[in-house]
C-alpha cells in the first residue's frame, strides 16, 4: 500500500471511532467537543485523500466505482462535514460566503452525478441506481442551504438539527463504506454477515434517536439549541 492509501485508512478508523464516541457522549461536554474535532480533522483527511485517491492513482482491477464518481460522493462527504461543523460555528440567525458557496458545490455535486448516471444508463452498466440517489441527496441538501439562505440564517433546534444530522451521515458514509463496502478486507467468515451491514447502518439508527430527542424532548444544557456553539 502506499503512504497516501494508509493515511485514507488511518483517518477513516479514527473517524468511525471519534464519531461514535462524539454521538455518545454528553452533547455540548468536554468529551463531545473533543472527539467531535479529532471526528472532523479525521473525515476532512479522509475525504480529501480520497478524492486524491480517485482522481490520480488508478484502480486495481475493474471493480469499484469510477473515479469521477467516487471523487464527486468523496466531496459530497467533505461537504457535509464543513457544513455541519460551521453550522455550530457561525453565530445563531447569520449566514456568510461559506453557505453561499457550499450551496454552490452541493448543486455541482448533484449536476455531476446526474450526468454520470445518465451516462451509466447510456452505456448499460449494471449499477446506475447509485448516481441518481446520490444526485438526489445532494440536491435536497442543496435546497436546504437555499432555504437557509433565504431566511438568513436559523437557530433553535433547527440549527442543532442541522448540524446533528449531517454529522451523522458524514459518520454513516464511512461506516457504510467501511463495513460494508470494503468487506473484502474483513475476515472471510464476515464476508456478507449481518453484522458487518449492521455497524454500517447503526449511524442511522443513532441519527434517528437524536432527532426525536432533540425535537420533542426539549434537549437543555450545554448541548442544548441555544448554546450549540459549543457543540463540537
Amino acid at each position: 500500500m502506499t503512504p497516501v492509501l494508509i493515511v485514507h485508512i488511518v483517518a477513516g478508523v479514527a473517524a468511525i471511532a471519534s464519531g461514535t464516541m462524539a454521538v455518545a457522549a454528553r452533547k455540548g461536554g468536554r468529551a463531545h467537543r473533543l472527539a467531535g474535532t479529532v471526528f472532523v480533522l479525521a473525515m476532512t483527511t479522509m475525504a480529501a485523500l480520497a478524492i486524491y485517491l480517485a482522481l490520480f492513482v488508478p484502480p486495481v482491477g475493474a471493480a469499484g466505482a469510477p473515479p469521477a464518481a467516487s471523487a464527486a460522493v468523496a466531496t459530497l462527504t467533505l461537504y457535509l462535514v464543513a457544513t455541519a461543523w460551521m453550522t455550530v460555528r457561525r453565530k445563531a440567525g447569520q449566514i456568510g460566503l461559506f453557505e453561499r458557496s457550499a450551496c454552490v458545490v452541493a448543486v455541482i455535486i448533484a449536476a455531476a452525478l446526474a450526468i454520470l448516471g445518465l451516462r451509466a444508463a447510456a452505456s448499460h452498466e449494471a449499477l446506475v441506481a447509485p448516481y441518481f440517489v446520490f444526485a438526489a441527496f445532494a440536491a435536497f441538501v442543496a435546497a436546504l442551504d437555499l432555504n437557509v439562505i433565504l431566511r438568513g440564517g436559523i437557530s433553535g433546534v433547527a440549527r442543532l438539527s442541522r448540524h446533528l444530522w449531517r454529522m451523522c451521515f458524514a459518520l454513516f458514509f464511512a461506516c457504510a463504506f467501511f463495513f460494508i463496502g470494503q468487506q473484502k478486507v474483513m475476515p472471510k467468515s464476515l464476508h456478507g454477515s449481518p453484522v458487518l451491514f449492521a455497524l454500517g447502518l447503526a449511524p442511522l439508527g443513532v441519527l434517528l434517536f437524536w432527532m426525536i430527542r432533540v425535537r420533542f424532548t426539549k434537549l437543555r444544557g450545554p448541548g442544548a439549541p441555544d448554546g450549540a456553539q459549543q457543540a463540537i
